[in-house]
């Protein structure tokens, strides 16, 4: 599976890194440079996304993730899967899956 995985902190890094190691092709991304063992490293959000199957969110605010949802789901292929593991208020959760789903992308917070 090719997965865009923005959010490379404390959380992110482990899962990204894990998702490779079980064999998928990880492309990540984080605004603050960091990286994860086993992942490739994008150049932008949109680069993540960009031919992604699942792109996966692990940000640290509902601002943050409302604006990388802005950036990535223009790039994001019909069927895909947004999965936002982020922490953010139920408001932001439900605008972005109104955005995804007006792109007939589904979107999962988790």
């Amino acid at each position: 599976m090719n997965i865009g995985f923005i959010g490379l902190g404390n959380m992110g890094a482990p899962m990204a890194k894990n998702l490779a190691a079980a064999g998928h092709r990880v492309a990540g991304f984080d605004p603050a440079g960091t990286t994860a063992e086993g992942v490739s490293t994008a150049a932008s959000a949109e680069a993540a996304a960009l031919g992604a199957d699942v792109v996966i969110t692990m940000l640290p605010n509902g601002k943050i993730a409302q604006s990388v949802a802005n950036q990535v789901l223009p790039v994001m292929g019909k069927g895909t899967v947004l999965l936002d593991c982020s922490t953010i208020d139920v408001a932001t959760a439900r605008h972005i899956a109104r955005l995804a789903e007006d792109r007939d992308i589904s979107f999962l917070d988790a």
